[in-house]
């Protein structure tokens, strides 16, 4: 046998050791004994295998990932529809029908939670799903991540799911706290759900040893956030500032951009209105203490200033500041905001007349896009004494020059808000000869600031109107009268006269612009910026004049007097600017004959009001603050203008506030029921101011509300109805029915539907043509005396 063809001997085991395929395939027996460690032989090591952070907890199955794609199509479709028609011919119960498909979806999604909420498509799902969520299965889908928490939130999709359990969380826990509590099924072998409240604590538990690293995660600092506002009361009281933080401006749009995220069964429209003020347990405000006291152990006064320049840890320091300073600890020494001031808390405790030197690190905060943010929060929530020093140091003196920095304008103001009248006096007194200058760089909010501060205090509205009349350059009686003008366009006397001196020049050459460079067509460009179009801010600071006391307003009441009644509709007709008339009906220091008189200026001319859609919202107003005589007033005003009003497509909602039909024929009739339509609308705004956590209870019953969506809009009764309910008897219309005049039939459950009922709806559907028909036909004419119906 030749030599190379031989498999046996030392050389062939040797090589087949050798081999890197044998080292995978070789049997157990042929491995070497492990080393002795010690230990015993029962423990087995961790598995070494690397863990994907992008699926912490695995991947999900395609034809899972597909089934839940069509339940977001499902979710999204009800979600969007909620608020249309129902159709009437529907036999299923639309809640049972969305049950049973919900209850489908949670059947799928259990025991692959973590998974799906760490999926980038998936974890959407989940949040849309969370808000159709009762009780009992927000307790179960949240206890079902427990233990993973840590991980989840510092996740790119999960932590969002996260934040959307915390922030829905809050009504489970009023409730909880209220000693509400869901039906749960019994079932011995699952052993006992645990509360909302506890399973909150137990996260927090969790999340505490690692808590200041969570605050600079990019992922996790939101979550923490929307936390935060979850345990401490003060920032649950307020819904915007604290969303504000919770979310970014990216986050927010890409919030707005998924649709409403609402529950998707109609009988849970009612819960977030049963407690505006939601409750909250005390264990939460402990555990909001404990989360305070856990980051000053974690954090040095270096780490802690080094936290406010980041763009990602900023906003939960800011938040932290909130909660400390609401657990009222904050004017402790070492506390988050005394090292974040440098320790003008400190020196504040140890010699009150102490001043210290001003810092560059709080300077820096001052004039800092993303820190600027935290000192607004350190100006309002600071001692009282820590505040007098600092607005002595960073404030006092270089006024001129922080209102008009781009950033420190807005710090300003926050701190103008909380400074007392002496305070107040030296800063109008040295800001005078400036305000110009900060109306000229649209810097307006320091004057709005000092505006609303005198509101407040009662007092310095003299100079307060000085303030604003140098701010526009207005010194003569005359000028005075053209402040409305000038403050809604934020332009000073001499520019508006500019503006309004081109805009007449071009008027005659406006078409002929307009057809050369294609202004206003589809597709074409857009016409240039009117100097003359209201701004936001002017109307702020009209409406800020409008809360000073009595004799101070004045300016603008008189200024909005003189106008022409074509400009005063002009201004009710844009949204920005509309928003002084409100202001003016609303204001406290306004008396109630200006008022009257305001509204008594448009008789003749509420044809030409409400023909805007915004203009519409300002005649409302209008109506509703009127009284009964000064409302007939204006509806025989408008006789005239019936049928001009009938066909506008926003005039005809407020003819139907009129009622010019019953009014012609019926004047007695009218004036009771708008007597008695104001009498409840005091007694309601009068309810609501000495109690605003009155519950809102709903006039019709739950069955009324689920049979009235089925049908159409009620229609006023008349006589041509009157005359086919005489002729017909008591055959039942329609038409939905009023709340407060709902016959005993209504309430009563709709009979199973057969051939009978097709054959009466089929009656109904022609003698709604016929009345359809009557009414199109031309409306009833006098002649020799009589009426002539047609």
């Amino acid at each position: 046998m030749p030599r190379e063809n031989r498999k046996r001997g030392k050389k062939n085991k040797k090589k087949a050791e050798e081999d890197p395929f044998y080292e995978d395939v070789k049997p157990a027996f042929l491995e070497q004994e492990p080393e002795p460690t010690g230990e015993p032989s029962w423990i087995v090591a961790a598995s070494t295998e690397e863990i994907n952070p992008e699926a912490p907890f695995g991947y999900v199955d395609a034809d899972v990932k597909a089934y839940f794609r069509t339940v977001d199509v499902q979710i999204r479709d009800w979600q969007e529809s909620q608020d249309e028609v129902v159709g009437e011919d529907e036999d299923i119960d639309p809640n049972e029908q969305r049950r049973l498909f919900f209850v489908a979806a949670l059947t799928e999604m259990h025991g692959k939670e973590k998974q799906l909420a760490t999926d980038p498509d998936c974890s959407a799902i989940l949040e849309r799903m969370s808000y159709s969520m009762d009780d009992f299965v927000r307790r179960v889908f949240v206890d079902s991540l427990a233990g993973s928490y840590e991980k989840l939130v510092k996740h790119r999709f999960a932590s969002h799911v996260c934040q959307t359990l915390f922030s829905i969380a809050r009504d489970t826990v009023s409730r909880e706290t209220r000693g509400i509590f869901p039906a749960i099924p019994e079932n011995q072998e699952k052993g006992e759900l645990r509360t909302l409240t506890s399973l909150v604590l137990d996260i927090c538990e969790e999340l505490l040893p690692s808590f200041a690293s969570l605050l600079m995660d990019p992922f996790a600092s939101h979550v923490v956030r929307a936390l935060l506002v979850l345990l401490s009361p003060s920032l649950s009281s307020t819904e915007d500032s604290p969303q504000s933080a919770v979310r970014s401006k990216r986050s927010a749009a890409w919030k707005a951009k998924q649709g409403p995220m609402k529950s998707v069964f109609d009988d849970d429209k009612g819960k977030g209105k049963e407690a505006p003020t939601k409750s909250t347990p005390p264990e939460f405000c402990k555990m909001a203490r404990r989360f305070v006291e856990v980051l000053r152990e974690q954090l040095g006064d270096n780490e802690v200033r080094a936290l406010a320049a980041s763009k990602v840890a900023s906003p939960s320091l800011q938040m932290m500041l909130e909660v400390e300073a609401d657990q009222n600890m904050g004017n402790e020494p070492g506390s988050l905001m005394d090292r974040v001031m440098f320790g003008i808390i400190t020196s504040c405790r140890e010699d009150p007349q102490a001043i210290p030197e001003e810092s560059d690190y709080l300077g820096t905060l001052l004039r800092d896009t993303t820190s600027s943010h935290l000192l607004e929060t350190i100006a309002l929530h600071c001692p009282e004494d820590a505040f007098t020093v600092l607005w002595k140091v960073y404030f006092k003196g270089k006024l001129a020059r922080l209102s008009n920095h781009p950033v420190a304008n807005f710090v300003l103001a926050k701190a103008i808000e909380r400074v007392s009248a002496d305070q107040l006096a030296d800063a109008c007194a040295e800001m005078d000869g400036v305000w110009g200058k900060v109306i000229r760089a649209s810097r307006s909010g320091v004057l709005r600031a000092v505006i609303d501060r005198a509101a407040t205090l009662g007092s310095l509205g003299r100079e307060v109107g000085e303030a604003i009349y140098s701010a526009f350059d207005l010194s003569t009686p005359e000028e005075h009268l053209l402040l409305v003008s000038c403050v809604i366009s934020l332009l000073p006397l001499q520019e508006y006269q500019l503006a309004v001196a081109s805009r007449s020049n071009e008027s005659p050459k406006k078409e002929q612009s307009q057809q050369r460079y294609g202004y206003g067509r589809s597709g074409g460009p857009s016409p240039p910026c009117d100097p003359l179009e209201p701004k936001i801010q002017g109307s702020i600071l009209l409406q800020s004049i409008l809360r000073l006391p009595a004799p101070h307003n004045q300016i603008v009441i008189d200024s909005i007097n003189s106008l022409p009644i074509d400009n005063r509709i002009r201004i009710a007709h844009n949204s920005s600017s509309s928003r002084v008339y409100d202001a003016l009906l609303e204001s406290s220091t306004v008396l109630p004959k200006i008022k009257r008189q305001f509204v008594m200026d448009f008789i003749g001319h509420y044809h030409e009001l409400v023909d805007d859609k915004i203009g519409s919202r300002v005649g409302d107003r209008c109506w509703a603050f009127a009284d009964t005589y000064l409302k007939e007033k204006i509806a025989r005003s408008m006789f005239e203008y019936e049928q001009t009003l009938a066909g506008s497509y926003y005039g005809k909602f407020f003819a139907r506030n009129l009622n010019l039909y019953l009014l012609q024929r019926k004047p007695e009739e009218w004036r009771n029921m708008q007597s008695e339509k104001k009498r409840q609308q005091d007694q309601a705004n009068a309810a609501l101011a000495i109690s605003p956590k009155v519950e809102v209870v709903a006039t019709t019953t739950p069955s009324t509300e689920s049979t009235s969506k089925r049908k159409r809009k009620t229609r006023p009764d008349d006589e041509i109805e009157a005359l086919f309910d005489a002729t017909l008897g008591n055959k039942i219309k329609k038409a939905a029915l009023a709340a407060d005049h709902v016959p005993p039939a209504a309430m009563e459950p709709p009979p199973p539907k057969t051939k009978s009922s097709k054959k009466k709806r089929t009656e109904d559907k022609e003698l709604d043509a016929v009345l359809g028909a009557i009414r199109a036909a031309p409306k009833s004419e006098e002649k020799h005396g009589k009426k002539r119906m047609t």
